[in-house]
Parts: structure tokens; sequence; C-alpha cells
């Protein structure tokens, strides 16, 4: 892409589609461009930069989050050459909400795919996740690995540092909002919802200390608003406590697998959700030739309390054979 042309995308406003929840693209930096698409069985929303024809950079978005998360990174992706696309994850407006209600590991590893293909991704597709963005990554990397050249995560270390991360005492009482999450008598979507969400305030508090996400906290306020959609974003951890099968079974499998493709694994190292003490230990759940760097100074939601240095790591790594 040229300098010129770069230029004019960043200039470029976005261009709401009539989709329902549109006033949620329209909130989108004019850097970017706003759309649906269609994907298996749901209409996504998308926030996307760069050219049509650039090798697709697919960034997931996690918990409590929205697709406005990857404002920093898409630019830049979109700067190296990349077509760069976030999308509104499942249940998150304006993406639709799943009629099967699945919101499993398995479901999101087989959006991601299924998205992959309706944007025309090819072999050097790479896959960005962050939070539940980079689980559904491991699990989408491991079960389509000639989709995917590369793949970066952020925050959260393959499954299969579960077993450590849950045996800690320490980290079980940062965990404590799964348990919660996970009781199905509609008590965590009350308290969620009560004071206009002041506990995802508190969340974002805990998890990134120090820093100011009242805009980020304003965009997943509104994807959420709908008592349906806050009901789907904790279906998430409610499905992460059923047992895995049906429709979505094998890629549920594949989140246990070694993704095969070269990883960088971000942390940040004072995240208050996942101790970044347990999470150096991924280093030896990662394919050869992969990276871990902790950040420092940085929380849960580095990418955007630390862009600059979170951006050039990730940066350098997707342009690496390419």
């Amino acid at each position: 892409m040229t300098a010129t042309l770069f230029k004019q995308n960043r200039r470029r406003h976005i261009a709401v589609l009539g989709v329902a929840g549109g006033s949620l693209l329209d909130m989108a930096d004019s850097r970017l461009r706003a759309r649906t698409i269609r994907a298996g069985d749901l209409e996504f929303g998308v926030l996307e930069a760069g050219p049509a024809r650039g090798p697709l950079a697919l960034c997931l978005h996690g918990f409590p989050d929205s697709a406005h998360t990857w404002r920093h990174l898409l630019p830049e992706l979109a700067g190296a050459g990349f077509r760069a696309v976030a999308p509104f994850m499942r249940g998150y407006a304006p993406t639709g909400i799943p009629p099967d209600g699945e919101y499993g590991i398995g479901a999101l590893a087989a959006d991601a795919i299924a998205l992959h293909d309706a944007l025309g991704g090819d072999a050097d597709a790479v896959l960005i996740g962050h939070d539940w963005g980079a689980e559904a990554a491991y699990a989408a990397a491991a079960h389509a690995p000639g989709l995917w050249r590369r793949l970066v995560t952020l925050a959260v270390p393959p499954a299969r540092l579960d077993e450590l991360l849950f045996s800690d005492y320490e980290q079980l009482r940062r965990f404590f909002y799964i348990f919660m999450f996970r009781d199905p008598a509609g008590f965590a979507e009350a308290l969620v919802a009560a004071g206009d969400m002041a506990f995802l305030d508190m969340l974002w508090r805990d998890w990134s200390p120090g820093y100011d996400a009242s805009a980020e906290r304003a965009h997943v306020k509104e994807c959420l608003r709908d008592p349906s959609r806050l009901a789907a974003a904790i279906g998430y951890y409610r499905a992460a406590g059923a047992a895995a099968g049906g429709r979505y079974a094998a890629e549920e499998r594949a989140a246990l697998e070694q993704a095969p493709q070269p990883t960088l694994y971000l942390h940040g190292a004072d995240d208050g959700c996942i101790s970044a003490d347990l999470a150096r230990r991924a280093k030896n759940l990662l394919t050869q030739d992969s990276q871990l760097v902790v950040l420092e100074n940085a929380g849960h939601f580095l990418h955007l309390e630390r862009p600059e240095e979170a951006g050039a790591h990730i940066l350098a790594w997707v342009r690496t054979d390419l």
C-alpha cells in the first residue's frame, strides 16, 4: 500500500450499512470502515482498514470489550499492507445473536474460520486475539492450520495451562467472576446490569490498574445494553463450564491442541485478571519458533494501554516471512 493511499484511507469516514444497532458502527474511528458481512449462520458487524486485496489480519476481541479495542492496531496493520478486520463477536451488537444459542470455544473458532472464508482470506492470513478472542484464535489455528500463517494472542494463555491456573489459590481469587457467571439463575445478568453496568467498570479497573478506560467501557456497554446481548456475553462463561459436544465438537477439541503456527504471546506485567508469573509458564505450550513477551507497566488490556509497544511487537511478528 502506498503512503498516499494509506493517508487517504486514514481520512475516509465509515459507512454504516443500515444494520440494527448502527449507532455502534457510527462510533468507529474515522480511520476505519464499518460494515456487515455474512459468515456462517450469522451477520457480523465489522470494523476494517487496509486494501481489499491485502493479506487478511483477523482481530478478535474479548470480554468485556468490543471490536473498537483494535482501533490502534487496525490502521497500523493497514499501513503494513494488511486487510485488517475486527468483528464484533457473536452476540455482541451489532453482530447477530446465534440462533443455535452456542457460545463455546468451538463456536467462536468456527466463526473465525467462517469469517476467513467470507472475507476471501488465504494461506497468508494471520489471526490475532485478545482474551476470549485469544482462546478462539488458539482453537481456530489448531483446527484449520492451513488458513493461518501466524498467530498472535494477548492476555490469555493456551487452555493447557488451565490446570495450573485453576490450582493456584491467588489466581482462583481473581477468577471469582467466572464461577459467578456460571450461575444459571440469572443472578449474574442482574448484578452486571445494575448501576449502568458498574460491575464492568470495576473489572476494567482491577484488570488494567491506572488505565482510563472510559471510552472502551462506553463501547462495550452499548454492545451489551440489551439484556439479550448481556446474556450472550455471559453465555460464553456458561458454555465453558459445560461438556463439549455437538455441532462444534471438533473445534472445541482443537482448543486443547497446540496451534502449529509460530505464535507471539503478549501479556501485561500488571494484569489483574491472569497473573503474569503464571502466564510466563505458557512458553512451553507454544510451538517452536514462538515468542512470549511480558510488557511492563501494562495490564490485561495491554494493546490499549501500550498501543505503540504492543503494536510494534505485533507488526514485526505478522510481517515476518510475508
